[in-house]
């Protein structure tokens, strides 16, 4: 099974010299890392292990200056290297670091007591004891970079802790933290990373995220070998072609599209190490990912974290939390969450009730890191998924619009949502053209029926003349009961006077082969803008058809 390890430790302990003579790679590739004589910057490479099998290993720099990209390098790995400088023993770096891999989950691996040849044994046995009280449980095996002492053991020691490793991310959609790019002649831009989950092959089309924009892969790399295709836990190095090495860094996300949702918040349960106060500002981590985050508390353990730039995030994941050192940890209950505090809905989500973090339809493909295949309260329509809460709320809400509707046009409008299309057939309502109905609803005029007759009056009296009418909706009940008949413009006939118009106009159109809109207007003695109002409900009628400065009739119309 493929997996990553990650050194940890203070600086000037011997972490890259003890994987170079492990690996015998030098992982200090920067010019100022070798003139300076300390990490900067993440190392990889290569580790065999006495049973044939190999892990990646990733190098970080111990100065505390560098600690965030001690946790870029942490967020991804499997089991840890801890390194201890056997005549200094454990400093601050080094329990910093240890703590971040308590906070990242990170439970297995091995400590190395390095330079081992530079004291007396009796203050290696020293170092060693206290390195076992420092991480209980773990294998503590003296070494020395210089004379290859302890290397043999350290290895078989590794091998040991990687079988207890349990893989769960490989089922998972693909997703690919960056945490470095790079340009090579005749290939184009390269992005490094751990692959956190599924896998990548030549071909694939991924989202570089938080972007969102598409990008192919060319081919795939294992530390500079071709692979056909990488698995989760490898170091990979994909190229990319059509995409400039500007366009990504470290931070960004290579993720199957659909698979992971991209939130400025996070609902998440905390463990502190120092006291984090509600609205404090601190630095969050996940993956190569960084960013301020404003601490919402909602009760107890669980917090929303408010992000100043968006991360591509899974429930379970581990979260690193800043300020001058690391403050605490944080595990991603929901990515996705609404913007108020809700301490019951988390404490829902905790406890496994995944309709709790659906406050309305999202993408099923969004949340597969989430969902089960079917998960207790959650309901599907199409593409989208719901909590049965969420749809018992959305009939009810509508139905309580409809009851307070206009008698005269009982319906409302459908809702403005993607997942119209899908969800509404689920409710027990009518659906006619873009509103909906309670079954059975028709218009009923109820306590308008003065006001209906005093506009059917005034429209007598008008006869052909138009007449604005500024209710639309009971224009359109009284003509949906064949009382007038609405114009362009807000304005309406009454029903009789429009039967008068068509009668003139199919008489003058059938003996003529046509009519004008001066003659139209002559011919029922009202002025010009009545006439062209009369003409155009003709053309949508169907009667007419406009031939330059004439109507003449349709096919229809000149046979009946």
């Amino acid at each position: 099974m493929p997996l990553t390890v990650g050194t940890a430790g203070h600086i000037d302990h011997g972490k890259t010299w003890l994987v170079r003579a492990l690996t015998g790679k030098d992982t200090d590739r920067l010019p100022e890392e070798r003139r300076r004589g300390i990490s900067i910057d993440l190392g990889y490479a290569p580790l065999e292990l006495p049973d044939g099998g190999r892990v990646s290993v990733v190098d970080v720099p111990g100065h505390e200056r560098f600690v965030r990209t001690m946790v870029a390098g942490a967020t991804g790995i499997d089991l840890f290297l801890l390194v201890i400088d056997a005549g200094e023993g454990a400093r601050p770096q080094t329990h910093e670091h240890l703590a971040i891999l308590r906070l990242l989950g990170i439970e297995r691996g091995v400590v190395a007591v390095t330079k081992a040849d530079g004291v007396d044994l009796e203050t290696l046995e020293l170092a060693c004891e206290e390195a076992r009280e420092l991480v209980p449980g773990v294998e503590v095996v003296p070494v020395s970079a210089k004379t290859g002492f302890g290397l043999d053991v350290l290895r078989a020691a590794l091998g040991r802790a990687a079988l207890g490793v349990e893989r769960v991310r490989s089922n998972r959609p693909t997703r690919l933290f960056v945490d470095r790019t790079f340009s090579l002649r005749g290939i184009g831009t390269v992005v490094t990373g751990t692959l956190w989950s599924g896998s990548i092959g030549a071909g694939d089309e991924l989202l570089a995220e938080p972007s969102g924009r598409s990008v192919r892969v060319r081919s795939v790399q294992v530390h500079d070998r071709d692979v056909a295709r990488a698995e989760a836990g490898q170091r990979v190095a994909l190229s990319l072609p059509g995409v400039e090495r500007r366009e990504l860094g470290r931070g960004d996300a290579l993720v199957e599209p659909g698979g992971y949702p991209v939130s400025y918040r996070l609902d998440v349960t905390l463990e502190e190490l120092q006291p984090i106060g509600d609205g404090a500002r601190v630095q969050a981590h996940l993956g190569t990912s960084h960013a301020l985050a404003r601490v919402v508390r909602a009760g107890g353990r669980f917090v929303q974290l408010r992000l100043s730039r968006p991360f591509v995030a899974a429930r379970g994941d581990r979260v690193i939390l800043r300020g001058e050192t690391t403050l605490g940890g944080a595990v991603v209950l929901d990515p996705t969450p609404p913007r108020h505090r809700d301490r019951a809905r988390i404490e829902g989500i905790e406890r496994g009730d995944v309709a709790a973090t659906i406050s309305s339809p999202v993408h099923a493909d969004s949340l597969r890191h989430l969902v089960d295949a079917d998960p207790v309260g959650v309901e599907r329509a199409g593409p989208w998924i719901f909590s049965r809460a969420w749809l018992e709320t959305l009939e009810a809400g509508l139905r309580e619009r409809m009851e307070a509707a206009d008698p005269i046009d009982p319906g409302i409008p459908l809702p403005a949502e993607p997942w119209a299309a899908d969800v509404l057939p689920l409710l027990p309502f009518d659906r006619r053209g873009a509103k909906l109905y309670l079954p059975g609803a028709a218009p009923r005029l109820d306590g308008r029926v003065a006001e209906a007759e005093a506009l059917e009056r005034e429209l007598a009296a008008a006869g052909v003349r138009a007449t604005k009418v500024s209710d639309d909706d009971l224009a359109r009940y009284l003509e949906a009961s064949g009382r007038l008949v609405r114009l362009g413009g807000g304005h309406a006939v009454a029903a009789g006077a429009y039967e008068v118009a068509k009668d003139v106009l199919l008489t003058e159109a059938r003996e003529r082969g046509g009519i004008s809109l001066a003659r139209f207007r002559d011919l029922l003695g009202t002025g010009r803008r009545d006439a062209q109002l009369l003409l155009e409900r003709f053309d949508a009628d169907g009667l007419t058809r406009r031939v330059g400065e004439r109507r003449v009739l349709r096919r229809a119309a000149r046979s009946n």
